[in-house]
């Protein structure tokens, strides 16, 4: 087993390999505006320690957010292409899962991470590899109550730190991490999310209400 990982969904990209046992390669770079630019190029570089090429990998593991668009889009869109390219299945994990397997966190946690606009896409855990409630977005004073006494994961604990007064490591997600809950998951034979992006609100680019289409005669 060859499990190649990605993830976009936050300002870091990220891309590992997992053999079935441990992780044999791992890039992480954090840069919100060069997704598209540095993904291809770190998968170029995990192949390359491992010392495999592309046609190796017998599955692919995505980080489907939650997250922005335009990033988060940029992951799913690369892990499928790869998918069907190789013809090997593609796993779909949630990033915040991913956050809170790295975390090693025991007991209940809050992961949060930067949504903009002033609000944070969260869960809450009740341990690295349980999550107890869907993921949601909001403003961290509207959930305050909600997270009061619990330590939190991610940078949106360090954006909001009067609502997450604990907040600890990672800041960002690994692929490293999302590739070693996957191989866990499938020796387990538990099922995965579909490779499709977990978005929680509309995009921040829109059509303009009043726009004019305009047909050639």
């Amino acid at each position: 087993m060859l499990l190649l990982a990605v993830d976009t969904a936050t300002p870091a990209v990220t891309a590992a390999l997992h053999d079935g046992t441990s992780v044999v390669a791992a890039s992480s770079s954090v840069d919100a505006r060069r997704h598209g630019e540095l993904l291809l190029p770190a998968v170029d570089r995990v192949l390359a320690e491992a010392g495999v090429k592309l046609d190796a990998v017998t599955a692919v593991v995505a980080g489907v957010g939650p997250g922005p668009y335009t990033g988060l889009r940029v992951g799913l869109v690369t892990a499928t292409t790869f998918g069907s390219a190789l013809g090997v299945p593609v796993h779909g994990l949630c990033t915040l899962d991913g956050l809170a397997y790295a975390s090693g966190l025991e007991g209940p946690f809050v992961v949060a991470t930067d949504a903009r606009r002033k609000e944070v896409y969260w869960a809450r855990y009740a341990s690295p590899r349980e999550r107890i409630a869907e993921p949601a977005v909001d403003r961290p004073a509207d959930i305050a109550d909600q997270v009061a006494g619990l330590p939190a994961v991610g940078a949106g604990g360090l954006l909001y730190p009067e609502t997450f007064p604990d907040t600890r490591g990672p800041e960002h997600v690994s692929a490293a991490a999302l590739a070693s809950l996957a191989a866990e998951k499938l020796a387990a034979g538990e099922d995965f999310l579909p490779p499709l992006p977990l978005y929680l609100r509309r995009p921040d680019a829109q059509v303009p209400k009043n726009y004019k289409v305009v047909t050639p005669k």
